[in-house]
C-alpha cells in the first residue's frame, strides 16, 4: 500500500507554494537521457505523484501531451488552479493503478514522490503503461543540502541543517530510501537498461521565507505538527530568526542560494 501523505488542503497549499521545480541540472540529466534513447519523438508523458505540478509543468515546455496524476485530491486541485501550459491535464489516482492503456506512454517520470509507493506495484504498472522503446525518469532531490550567501555560507548551512536534523526524527521510515539514494527504487526497476545518478547538484533561488517554507513543507514537519504544534512553529520562527542575524540582515524576502543534490534513476524499455 502507498504511503499516503500531503494530502489535506493546508498542506497541499504550502508545497504548492514552496516546492520547487526540477533545477537545471537536472533538467539538463534528463533531457539529455531522452535525446541519446529516444528514436521517435515523446508523444505522451505521465508524471506519477506529481503533488502541485512543479515537476509536470517542466516536462509541459517539453513535449506534446502530459498527465500529472496524484493520490491527494488536494494537491492536484492546487496543481488545476496553477497556471499551465494547454498540453497538461491532472488526474487523482493512486501511483499503482493508472489509467492508461498498456504501453502507451512514451515517458513515465515521478519527482520526489516514488518513495511513498508501493514500490512492487508501482514498477509493475510502470512496465504495463510504458512503451517498448520508453522511458522512465525516477528523481528526489535529498537531504545533501545547503545555503549560499556571502561570507557566511558556511554558518548559515549549519543553522538549517541543526533544524533539519531535529525534523528528521520525525521522518517517515520510507525517507530512508531516499537516504539510501533510492538504491532500492533503481534495483525494483523491470528494465536490464537502466543507470542511477547520484551527482547531480542544483542551485535554486530562494528567500529566508522560501527556505523557512520549504521546512514547513516536509512530511517531518508536518508530523513534528501533529505531536507538539507549539514546538514546531517555535522552530520555524527560531530558524528564520537565526538565519536573519547569521546574514546580517532584517527581511525575510532577502536572497540566498539553496543548493540541493538529486538522485536521478534513468530506464529505457
Amino acid at each position: 500500500m502507498a504511503t499516503q501523505m500531503f494530502e489535506g488542503r493546508g498542506h497541499a497549499a504550502i508545497y504548492q507554494k514552496y516546492r520547487f521545480a526540477p533545477g537545471r541540472e537536472l533538467q539538463q540529466t534528463i533531457l539529455a537521457y531522452l535525446q541519446e534513447k529516444r528514436a521517435n519523438p515523446v508523444e505522451l508523458v505521465v508524471d506519477v505523484g506529481c503533488g502541485s505540478g512543479q515537476g509536470t509543468r517542466f516536462l509541459a515546455e517539453h513535449f506534446k501531451k502530459v498527465v500529472g496524476t496524484d493520490i491527494s485530491e488536494a494537491q492536484i486541485q492546487e496543481a488545476r488552479d496553477t497556471p499551465s501550459l494547454p498540453n497538461v491535464s491532472y488526474l487523482v489516482c493512486p501511483a499503482e493503478e493508472l489509467p492508461f492503456e498498456d504501453a502507451s506512454v512514451d515517458l513515465l517520470t515521478s519527482f520526489t514522490a516514488a518513495h511513498w509507493f508501493d514500490i512492487e506495484k508501482f514498477m509493475r504498472e510502470a512496465n504495463r503503461v510504458v512503451k517498448p522503446g520508453g522511458c522512465v525518469v525516477i528523481s528526489t532531490y535529498t537531504v545533501d543540502m545547503s545555503l549560499r550567501y556571502g561570507n557566511c555560507s558556511q554558518n548559515l548551512t549549519k543553522v538549517f541543517r541543526e533544524s533539519w536534523d531535529l525534523l528528521l526524527k520525525y521522518s517517515h521510515n520510507r525517507i530512508k530510501l531516499v537516504l539510501e539514494d533510492y538504491k532500492e527504487i533503481f534495483e525494483a526497476l523491470p528494465f536490464p537498461d537502466k543507470k542511477r545518478i547520484t551527482d547531480i547538484f542544483d542551485k535554486i533561488p530562494m528567500t529566508v521565507a522560501g527556505v523557512v517554507g520549504y521546512l514547513e513543507s516536509v512530511s517531518p514537519y508536518q508530523a513534528f505538527m501533529k505531536n507538539d504544534p507549539e514546538a514546531a512553529k517555535s522552530l520555524l520562527q527560531e530558524t528564520e530568526k537565526r538565519m536573519l542575524e547569521t546574514m546580517g540582515v532584517s527581511s525575510r524576502d532577502t536572497p540566498v542560494e539553496f543548493w540541493v543534490r538529486h538522485v536521478c534513476v534513468l530506464g529505457y524499455k
